[in-house]
């Protein structure tokens, strides 16, 4: 891992993120009511989270371990753990005037994670559980008891659902990384463009 000497490089890094985010469509997908910051500790739901996806998180997921930065960055290097960044890809608008071509928006994420797009809502279509378990399972080799991070932003439910997802799919050593890339970027390491996992 490369930590950033300075913070610019990481303002840079997280603007030039912030602005191939496709605006207007992935700011509603993730948007939440900012007064429940307010309301102190957040507790768990009994289910998935299935709205306002960036509003604050419990300090907990149920069955799992919650990391910080420092030990995702152990946990990297000794390469024991496959990372999933869960982070939603933009949606396609859906008026772009005919002839336009889509592209979609960068993503930056840990060198060395997966990128599953998608994966954490709380509602999935059979398409998605379907790619999110396969993919889970070949990403570790069939192993339940193979340590998994998930991640995505600070604030962010997706990371947390993905998590709980898969600790109820048999998953015996999940870990959250709950502050995800904003706290990997603020400890100064550096994020690579993802690619998602086929």
């Amino acid at each position: 891992m490369v930590r950033k000497s300075a913070l610019g490089g990481a303002v840079v890094w997280r603007l030039a993120r912030c602005g191939l985010l496709a605006g207007a469509a992935l700011s509603l997908v993730l948007a939440g009511t900012p007064a429940q910051a307010a309301e102190g500790e957040v507790p768990e739901p009994d289910g998935y989270r299935t709205d306002g996806y960036r509003t604050p998180v419990p300090k907990t997921l149920k069955g799992a371990r919650v990391i910080g930065a420092d030990e995702a960055e152990a946990l990297l290097k000794a390469g024991e753990a496959v990372f999933i960044d869960v982070f939603p890809r933009a949606p396609k608008p859906p008026n772009l005037p005919a002839g336009t071509v889509w592209r979609d928006p960068t993503h930056m994420t840990m060198d060395g994670a997966h990128w599953m797009p998608n994966v954490g809502y709380g509602v999935l279509s059979p398409e998605f559980e379907s790619y999110f378990r396969t993919r889970l399972a070949q990403l570790t080799n069939n192993d339940t008891a193979k340590p998994v991070v998930f991640f995505c932003l600070k604030d962010c439910w997706m990371s947390w659902n993905a998590g709980k997802r898969a600790l109820e799919w048999g998953y015996s050593r999940v870990i959250w990384f709950s502050e995800g890339t904003d706290a990997w970027q603020q400890a100064g390491f550096d994020l690579v463009k993802a690619t998602p996992v086929p």
